[in-house]
């Protein structure tokens, strides 16, 4: 009977151990996992949308490049012929060169022109012969000239095998005034394309281009045709119904047809090619995708098994002595359980107790080893999410030379306000990211009006007001950057409601963005810009004080005095334009 007693007394014993010791470290382990893993699929997401981002604004501007140099073409052979190309004009000397001068460039991506004038006659010239698709198309493109139109054709593929590239033509009127003088007709290699798809392929994503009717423009992979309908892919499908409507990139989860008729989970974005009306599509295999995460998760169940193993050993041992010993055992494991990694057994011992005692403190570091691990991998995320928004929010201040390092400085301005206002680590740290990405959207805005180094007009103006929509617009499929759109969309905004672009007033303007403006304000006022010289700090929070309760929130301008006042909020030193300096040249 006590032999019995004994044995149940060492199985609960040993039960009781491996609850207390075991699994509240396993949930603990795998909340932190859960929480790891989230971060990583949306490092993924922002990461391959940017990727796709960036390849469809190449290839916009690389279509805006073709068709002004099509105009300048144009313009050019209308003024070498003075305005006549009939008979043999059109095969002049002058024009011959001014054509040739343009295929032959090294940097020439335009193997074939043809210029034909009124009557149909015509000079051609190139380092190819077009073959009957690409003559078809070039009659489309003459048709389209003779109707006052340009043209841009769908692409076709030329030649076979390796020789394979794919071709497109586009034409343009030659006009005299309102006379129709003949039409220049260029076939465009899309080679650069292939290129500039291959070296996203080789950083392990499958992208390819597509037009507005789902088929096949451009890709790296040569298991893919010029022309092919790509409408299986769910991600075309998407694109092609939302047709003039698709204007903001997505990324999203799906599946696609495998080699065996069965379905591979796939993480993708497309994002439309503005003034193309093509897509760019950016795909990966989720199993490549989560990679990371599936690592993550297999350390973690070998660790989950290895532990039991040792706490089953630890309890058989352990279960034998009910006394002192276990007691302390007991308290140590239940303060382990805790999330306190920092115990260990205080046991002096040569019995099993003191090799039990051992055994558990080496679990122990073990442990503690991990949960350092685990907290230093979801520090590492963090801080390639926040890299990665640094990243974007660089590349914005990169487009405009003049508000270089912006975006970090008006993040820093407002963590400040923020802290100074006593707000939670959590919307601080909200506050930070908006900041950071305030400006997003001007990675939308044209080159000409954000670089323009002097005043905006009206026009431009209200064009550049659009950033705002344009950020939030940018960032709003990417869910867990939800809470931080109205610091992006609103931070120019005014309590008065003079603001844009809603003309929000009062309590309709969330803190976050209230915060943002002044930091905003502050930084645009304190640095050189085009349209005027760097105001003395000083006299800016002056200013700032004056618009209090009509375009700032007082609350925040008071919080912006402490920081100023107290020298924790400082401006690297420029040439500034002191206060008396403003006032007088306003009254001169």
């Amino acid at each position: 009977m006590r032999w019995r007693e004994r044995k149940q007394g060492h199985s609960f014993g040993a039960a009781v151990l491996i609850a207390v010791g075991v699994f509240p470290l396993y949930f603990y382990a795998t909340k932190v996992v859960e929480m790891n893993r989230e971060q990583l699929k949306l490092n993924e997401k922002l990461l391959q949308n940017t990727v796709a981002t960036a390849l469809s604004q190449d290839i916009a501007q690389r279509g805006k490049d073709i068709r002004s140099t099509l105009a300048s073409r144009a313009y050019s052979v209308q003024i070498a012929s003075g305005g006549n190309l009939s008979g043999l004009q059109v095969q002049s000397p002058e024009i011959r060169a001014l054509l040739e001068n343009y295929i032959e460039n090294p940097d020439s991506i335009v193997p074939f022109a043809r210029l034909v004038n009124a009557d149909g006659q015509a000079m051609a010239l190139g380092t190819i012969s077009p073959d009957a698709f690409l003559e078809k198309d070039l009659e489309r493109g003459l048709a389209a000239a003779r109707d006052g139109r340009e043209y841009s054709g769908s692409p076709l593929s030329v030649g076979s095998g390796k020789d394979s590239r794919t071709m497109m033509v586009v034409s343009r009127p030659v006009l005299s005034g309102v006379n129709f003088l003949g039409a220049l007709e260029l076939v465009v290699d899309l080679q650069y394309l292939s290129r500039r798809l291959k070296d996203a392929k080789d950083e392990g994503l499958d992208t390819f281009v597509v037009d507005h009717s789902g088929r096949l423009v451009a890709s790296a992979d040569p298991k893919y045709a010029t022309g092919q309908d790509m409408g299986s892919n769910k991600l075309v499908k998407d694109f092609v119904e939302q047709s003039s409507n698709a204007r903001l990139s997505v990324t999203e989860e799906y599946t696609l047809a495998g080699n065996k008729n069965n379905r591979v989970p796939m993480l993708g974005t497309y994002v439309p090619v503005v003034g193309l009306d093509w897509a760019v599509v950016a795909q990966k295999t989720q199993e490549d995708s989560y990679r990371d995460i599936t690592d993550m998760q297999h350390a973690e169940l070998r660790f989950a098994l290895l532990a039991i193993g040792i706490s089953i050993l630890v309890g058989v041992w352990a279960a034998r002595r009910f006394t002192g010993p276990l007691h302390v055992l007991t308290e140590s494991s239940r303060a382990i359980a805790g999330g306190d990694f920092s115990q260990r057994v205080q046991l002096k011992s040569r019995t099993e107790f003191g090799e039990l005692a051992d055994t558990f403190n080496s679990m122990t570091d073990d442990l503690e080893r991990f949960v350092a691990d685990l907290k230093k991998a979801a520090e590492e995320n963090r801080a390639l999410f926040m890299s990665s928004i640094q990243m974007l929010a660089g590349a914005v201040d990169e487009k405009d030379p003049y508000t270089k390092g912006h975006s970090d400085r008006v993040t820093r301005y407002s963590v400040l306000l923020a802290t100074e206002m006593g707000l939670s680590m959590e919307e601080i740290e909200k506050i930070r990211i908006s900041a950071q990405l305030h400006d997003v959207g001007k990675i939308g805005i044209e080159d000409r009006i954000l670089k323009k180094p002097g005043a905006l007009t009206p026009e431009e103006f209200e064009i550049m007001k659009t950033h705002t929509t344009k950020g939030a617009a940018i960032l709003r499929p990417v869910e867990a950057l939800r809470d931080m759109l109205p610091g992006i969309e609103l931070h120019h905004e005014s309590l008065d409601g003079r603001g844009y672009p809603h003309g929000l007033k009062g309590d309709q303007l969330p803190l976050m963005p209230r915060i943002i403006m002044v930091a905003d304000t502050f930084d645009a006022m304190t640095t050189n810009r085009p349209y005027q010289a760097a105001m003395d700090p000083e006299y800016v929070v002056r200013i700032i004080n004056s618009l209090a309760s009509t375009k700032f929130d007082p609350d925040v301008v008071a919080a912006m005095t402490r920081v100023f006042e107290s020298g924790k909020l400082r401006t690297r030193k420029v040439a500034v334009v002191t206060g008396e300096q403003v006032e007088a040249a306003s009254k001169a």
